[in-house]
């Protein structure tokens, strides 16, 4: 066999160490395209605590921008990270997102066997406003998700300039036009709780609310009150087999978006969508049937429920 000469040996090591650089780069480029940042609620407010670990925030500069901020409330007991793979999607679609590290660790469910009609409203409220009206959970103000949201983004104006955070604050407070509000199982609770208080772009809810009071066979007294946000921007994903009771979860969809009749669709991931519907239910083979509605395949579905067409 003959010998390869000196000159081929070089050329084809440089071609190597070329083509290596290129992959390397290639893909230390395309992670710095997503800027994620950090920050340690005590960072925002020395009277905010941190509960699991810091809040998260994340755009990407190469794509254009919707304008639109993504806020993102995790279920019970997770942490805001634990919200990555949907953040980054909404960010490559030209979002904004922030993921809150906030008071979790109360399960909604929970309070589905108390007497009470008000108990779930007053859950809600303790933790989104801080108020004091809640005997399941004491948050304060400066604790509350509001509080937090708020000081995050004032801090991210600050030290994150490039992000042009302002543009979602109006005279010092979140601009909610702008805000898509979205949460998993406790945290879709929170999401409509908020879009009742004020008019937001959009309410995702995912694998939830589950504030059905089983003593009185009925969703919670909170879920029909007056919305700020039209029910026709409030949509909910669901799992068939969810152990959380996709029946009750159906219920209280339906309350809070006041609809008579009911109207699902079934979806799959990757399909299209067509028709005009609010709740979305999968049925995938999967033993994580609650997580189910996060799951990255379902990219489809999350768009549909973004941008899809409102009344």
């Amino acid at each position: 066999m003959r010998c390869m000469s000196t000159p081929a040996v070089h050329l084809r090591l440089f071609y190597l160490c070329f083509l290596t650089l290129t992959l390397v780069c290639g893909s230390s480029c395309l992670r710095a395209q997503m800027i994620a940042v950090r920050v340690d609620p005590h960072q925002t407010d020395p009277a905010i605590e941190t509960v699991h670990g810091p809040h998260l925030a994340m755009y990407d500069p190469t794509v254009p921008s919707r304008h639109r901020l993504l806020l993102f409330i995790a279920g019970t007991h997770a942490k805001a990270t634990s919200s990555l793979p949907i953040d980054k999607v909404f960010s490559q679609w030209g979002y904004h997102t922030v993921s809150l590290d906030y008071e979790n660790n109360v399960v909604a469910a929970s309070l589905g066997n108390d007497l009470n009609p008000a108990a779930f409203g007053n859950y809600r409220e303790a933790i989104v406003t801080g108020a004091p009206v809640s005997r399941r959970i004491q948050v304060d103000s400066a604790n509350s998700i509001l509080n937090r949201f708020q000081k995050l983004l004032t801090y991210l104006v600050i030290h994150d300039p490039g992000g042009h955070w302002d543009e979602f604050l109006s005279h010092g407070r979140p601009d909610w036009s702008r805000i898509v509000v979205a949460g998993h199982s406790q945290g879709s609770g929170h999401a409509a709780y908020i879009g009742q208080m004020f008019r937001v772009d959009r309410v995702l809810m995912f694998s939830g609310p589950q504030d059905y009071m089983d003593g009185l066979h009925r969703p919670a007294a909170w879920l029909k009150r007056p919305s700020a946000t039209p029910p026709s921007r409030y949509f909910a994903f669901l799992n068939l087999q969810d152990p959380f009771n996709v029946h009750h979860q159906i219920a209280n969809c339906m309350t809070l978006m006041h609809m008579s009749k009911l109207r699902v669709k079934m979806v799959y991931p990757g399909e299209m969508i067509r028709g005009n519907y609010r709740i979305l239910i999968n049925d995938i083979p999967t033993e994580a049937h609650h997580n189910s509605t996060l799951f990255p395949q379902f990219q489809n579905v999350w768009k549909y429920m973004a941008i899809g067409r409102v009344d």
